[in-house]
């Protein structure tokens, strides 16, 4: 019987972990803090368990490697240099594991974190058949060198490290071996990951900048230029995954509850953050006074929770579409936020029913916006990334990414009326949800953001030239 492979891919957190399988055995790669999929993969499949492999001490979500030993018995294996809390198998470089028929082999590729490690699977014919990177190299990228947990190196030497990696350890392999990285388009863990979640590595090396035929020092000039500061939730997680957490089964036990209204607002006056994880439309048209806005569908939840509620312990309240409520819990705790105090029952509709103020944030469509962009002074926020707004852009409007909003609020006139926009319209409903809670109130978002701005006139639309 032939080997089996599958991509696990979240789009959340833009993250893959792999399961792995020959002949009734099978391992998992950097899997997810809810590990029930995993172990329901491998029921169906008829196969156990028998590994777990850690690329890296993840900064970018809470790892399940040790939920996921615990219940099936696997163990955890990382590669040199790591120094876990917890029972693990510290790997050589080099060293190989068998999976029934196949092998699984150590490639230590120190540079995105010091126990950053390649694994090279080596089929039933002795043929090395994919790796899998983890973040050190992603598809036309490669990982960051600044997210370490800290320690005694800086990230040009980190960067000088992953060059060395590379060189020697993955650019001698076979073009023909597929590239399984532990991230795609849209993590932070990288600058400019590519849409696609696998290539060849041949492909890779004539596509990503980081395999070409350049020195150590444009090596490292490049990898540490232009990185935006990591999301604030990142070493948080990352001591999580080094040290251990508490089981995700326990926390949705305790925090997947229904709570009532009287007890919600009670919840709320001891300072209880409100958590609306509805669509952007839904939100707009009415709202808990005070909440912060962060879909769970329309762009990276767990990632801008992660990037904008600074505190893992915050105590959050939870709004959300009906039968939503688990995953909302989950979705919080795979970014290490473990103090939901529970959700509302029967959602908005319950809160409204009892008698109690909704507030609304005024929205307008791009053609309407257009014309009163051309026709009058008005103050526009675009709240994408500083590269997309260097990429285009309209003329006299100010770029307050949406990462660090909450820095740039004393530069709001609460007297003076905003327009805000994003790319397409999720992140700018999160900005003007905090703006609001914040007493910025005379607020108009742009429905579709600057994607239709683009589409109902492009000729007011500077590209970079």
């Amino acid at each position: 019987m032939k080997h089996y492979v599958e991509q696990m891919y979240t789009g959340c957190l833009a993250e893959a972990a792999y399961y792995i399988e020959s002949n009734g055995e099978a391992a998992i790669i950097d899997p997810l803090r809810e590990v029930d999929p995993y172990i329901l993969k491998a029921k169906q499949r008829k196969a156990k368990i028998k590994y777990v492999f850690e690329t890296h001490f993840h900064a970018d979500f809470v790892s399940g490697h040790l939920d996921l030993a615990k219940k099936t018995g696997a163990t955890i294996i990382y590669g040199p240099k790591a120094q876990p809390n917890f029972d693990a198998y510290i790997a050589k470089d080099s060293e190989e594991f068998k999976i029934a028929n196949i092998k699984i082999k150590i490639l230590h590729t120190p540079g995105h974190t010091l126990e950053s490690t390649s694994y090279l699977l080596i089929d039933e014919d002795g043929k090395e058949r994919y790796i899998f990177t983890g973040d050190t190299l992603f598809i036309n990228d490669v990982g960051r060198p600044d997210l370490a947990v800290k320690g005694d190196l800086s990230e040009k030497e980190l960067a000088g490290l992953l060059y060395d990696s590379l060189k020697t350890k993955i650019l001698p392999l076979s073009d023909d071996i597929i590239v399984y990285p532990a991230h795609g388009a849209g993590s932070a863990c990288g600058k400019n990951i590519g849409k696609e979640t696998f290539d060849t590595l041949g492909n890779q090396k004539k596509k990503n900048w980081a395999m070409q035929n350049i020195s150590k020092e444009e090596f490292i000039k490049e990898a540490t230029t232009g990185l935006l500061p990591p999301p604030q939730y990142f070493p948080k997680n990352a001591m999580m995954n080094k040290f251990g957490y508490e089981s995700i089964d326990n926390i949705i036990e305790r925090e997947y509850i229904p709570i009532g209204v009287t007890e919600f607002k009670e919840k709320m006056k001891i300072g209880a953050l409100v958590l609306d994880t509805r669509s952007s439309s839904d939100f707009a048209s009415a709202h808990i006074p005070g909440s912060i806005n962060i879909g769970l569908d329309g762009g990276p939840f767990a990632v801008w929770v992660g990037a904008l509620i600074e505190d893992l312990k915050t105590p959050i309240l939870i709004i959300t579409q009906e039968g939503r409520e688990k995953e909302a819990v989950i979705r919080l705790a795979r970014v290490g936020y473990e103090n939901c105090l529970g959700y509302l029952s029967g959602g908005i509709e319950e809160w409204k029913k009892s008698g109690e103020k909704v507030e609304s944030i005024h929205q307008i469509d791009a053609q309407e916006f257009v014309k009163r962009y051309k026709s009058e002074i008005i103050h526009v926020i675009d709240t994408r990334k500083p590269t997309e707004y260097k990429k285009s852009r309209l003329e006299n409007v100010k770029n307050i990414p949406l990462d660090f909003i909450q820095k740039h609020l004393h530069k709001f006139n609460r007297n003076e009326k905003y327009y805000i926009h994003c790319a397409g319209g999720y992140r700018s409903m999160i900005a003007a949800s905090i703006l609001k809670r914040n007493g910025i109130d005379n607020i108009i978002d742009i429905k579709g953001g600057f994607s239709a701005i683009t589409q109902a006139d492009e000729s007011i639309v500077i590209q970079a030239v």
